[in-house]
Parts: structure tokens; C-alpha cells; sequence
């Protein structure tokens, strides 16, 4: 009986989030106030909202309770290798990319760890953020070796790198290895994506190898958390 009080709460908030009762950005009601409306307890009701929040519905941050997620997300590939601007385009959305850096140096040292570097080797660093609907939602942060890439400008990274390196330079792109973390916003997450208070962002970390298996490109993609659902596809 329980189990069924919870689960007609859960479904009762999802249809007034999908009807917009309770609009994108806007608290929830406060435990105490959802156990009078619905007239349970409190523990029903957190086991309501925690269904909430694995189903992507609300986000709980500490200090402010709930907040409505925007239900209509982006995916986002896991698998598979795919330019942002190809992304963009099977979204349908006008996106807006701002170049923050463009520099050509020697590498730091852990990016010259994770690259596995000579002394000698340069990289380009690119930094971009990336705005869907005015807000800022996707900081990429590339470092692509020079040896490979001998020029790049802002207007290619405002464009597509990666058509750049496929169409003008005739790079064979082949294959990538990820790493997914989430993370506490860093300074620079803070000045260049319009975070909102939350407290986390899911990183992409993309090892991009040339069909020689050359390792050209490591890049950190970061991701405000209620934008995205991350997907792939697995076969047995």
C-alpha cells in the first residue's frame, strides 16, 4: 500500500512538471508542505522525490530543496565519436560557441602525462563554452598536438575543429577513449557556464587517436548536469 502512495505521488508531481504547475528552475514544495498536501509521511514523500531525481525530474541541492529539472535534455553519446557541431545540428538548436583561449605553448605537466608528451612537443589549448537558448551549459577544453595541427584560429574553433582536421587537413580520425566523472565546479567553470548553484558537473574526459593510433587530442568536456542525458547502446 506504501509502495503505491509513493509511486501516485511521484506520478502526480511528474504530470504537473509536464504541465508546468511546477516550472523548469522553480522549488518544489517543501517536504512538510508536500506530506500535508498529500496527506502522508515524510518518509513517502522523500521516497517520491528520490524517484523524482533518478528519473531526471528534480535536482536536490543543499541549502534550496528541489528544483525542476528542464525534462526535454539533450543526449549526449557516450559511445561513439561525434563533433559538437554534429551534435548541434541533430538537436536542431542554434547553438552559440565563445572562444575563451586559444594558445599555442609547451603543455603543463599533467597534460603532458596524460598525453604522454616529449619534452619538445607543443599543443594548441583551446578553450570554448558552449550556449544553447542564451545560457551556457558546455565548457570544452582541448589540447591538440601541434606536430599534427601546425595551424588553428578562432574562426575554425568557433566553426568545427574536427571538420577542419578531417576536410582541410585530411586527418584520419579513428577512435577515442572516455572517462566519465562528476566533479565540483572549478573557478573557470564558474566564470564560463552559467552554473545556477549546482554543485556538480559531469566531465567527459575524450583520448582522440589518429588511424595510425597516434594520441593527437585530450579534451575535457564539461557538462551542467540538468541539461544532459548521457546515453549509449550495448548488444549482448
Amino acid at each position: 500500500m506504501q509502495q503505491n502512495k509513493f509511486m501516485s505521488i511521484y506520478q502526480d508531481i511528474v504530470e504537473k512538471i509536464k504541465k508546468e504547475v511546477y516550472k523548469v528552475g522553480e522549488k518544489l514544495p517543501s517536504e512538510n508542505e508536500l506530506s500535508q498536501t498529500y496527506e502522508t509521511s515524510r518518509e513517502t514523500i522523500r521516497k517520491a522525490l528520490n524517484r523524482l531525481s533518478q528519473h531526471g525530474y528534480i535536482q536536490k541541492v543543499r541549502g534550496k530543496g528541489s528544483i525542476v529539472l528542464d525534462i526535454k535534455k539533450f543526449d549526449f553519446p557516450v559511445s561513439g565519436l561525434v563533433s559538437f557541431k554534429e551534435l548541434a545540428d541533430d538537436m536542431g538548436e542554434p547553438p552559440v560557441t565563445e572562444v575563451h583561449e586559444l594558445s599555442l605553448s609547451s603543455p603543463e605537466e599533467h597534460i603532458r602525462s596524460a598525453m604522454e608528451l616529449d619534452d619538445e612537443d607543443l599543443i594548441w589549448h583551446v578553450t570554448r563554452s558552449r550556449s544553447f537558448q542564451g545560457e551556457k551549459i558546455i565548457l570544452d577544453k582541448d589540447y591538440i598536438l601541434y606536430s599534427q595541427v601546425p595551424k588553428l584560429t578562432k574562426s575554425i574553433c568557433e566553426e568545427s575543429i574536427y571538420a577542419y582536421l578531417e576536410q582541410e587537413l585530411e586527418l584520419k580520425i579513428s577512435f577515442a577513449k572516455k572517462e566519465i566523472t562528476v566533479e565540483e565546479p572549478t573557478n573557470e567553470d564558474e566564470r564560463c557556464l552559467d552554473l545556477k548553484d549546482y554543485p556538480n558537473v559531469v566531465v567527459i574526459k575524450n583520448f582522440v587517436y589518429l588511424d595510425d593510433t597516434t594520441l593527437f587530442q585530450y579534451t575535457e568536456s564539461r557538462h551542467r548536469p540538468d541539461k544532459f542525458r548521457f546515453v549509449d547502446f550495448a548488444r549482448r
